[in-house]
């Protein structure tokens, strides 16, 4: 079995819940925090939908410099409304998956590198970084989004299972 056909299922499920997530990010919540440590949900929620573009960069790119030397470090913009991060979720998503449905087990095995300043902070076969530096990464803060909703009051959405809000699947 090819790497991509184990992958790709998991991908389409976590995908489908993480949307179903983002679409209950309120547009006046936006700028909401639970603690001055945190994200604003907004940003949160950004930074959920943008790392799915992580996805095209690990398998076409041998690294990424988060702050390459001599130029700007990497930024997000926070999304101005729901709408607007639906879709850049969406087209995201979109370009995720036909770079994962597109690539081979001899490309998701070779190594990629993050880096900062020029300075290597890892190197891992490509799988590992999809599988670690992206999906579950966004599901960690997709789980931290669902707090926030709570807090807020807004349906949290059944993930794994039957949520306090929503009793069945």
């Amino acid at each position: 079995m090819k790497i991509t056909d184990a992958l790709l299922p998991e991908f389409d499920q976590e995908m489908a819940n993480t949307r179903k997530t983002l679409e209950r990010v309120p547009d006046d919540k936006l700028g909401w925090k639970p603690h001055p440590k945190s994200f604003a949900m907004g940003s949160l929620a950004t930074h959920i939908a943008n790392m799915l573009g992580w996805t095209v960069d690990t398998i076409a790119k041998d690294s990424f410099d988060i702050s390459p030397p001599g130029a700007p470090p990497y930024k997000e913009e926070p999304v101005a409304s729901n709408k607007e991060l639906l879709e850049k979720f969406d087209k995201n998503v979109v370009a995720a998956r036909a770079a994962i449905a597109g690539s081979s087990d001899e490309i998701l095995l070779k190594p990629w590198s993050l880096l900062a300043g020029g300075k290597t902070l890892f190197t891992m076969p490509r799988i590992a970084c999809l599988r670690g530096f992206v999906m579950n990464h966004i599901i960690h803060h997709r789980a931290q989004l669902g707090v926030y909703l709570r807090l807020n009051d807004i349906p949290v959405p059944a993930i794994y299972g039957p949520s306090a809000d929503e009793g069945q699947m």
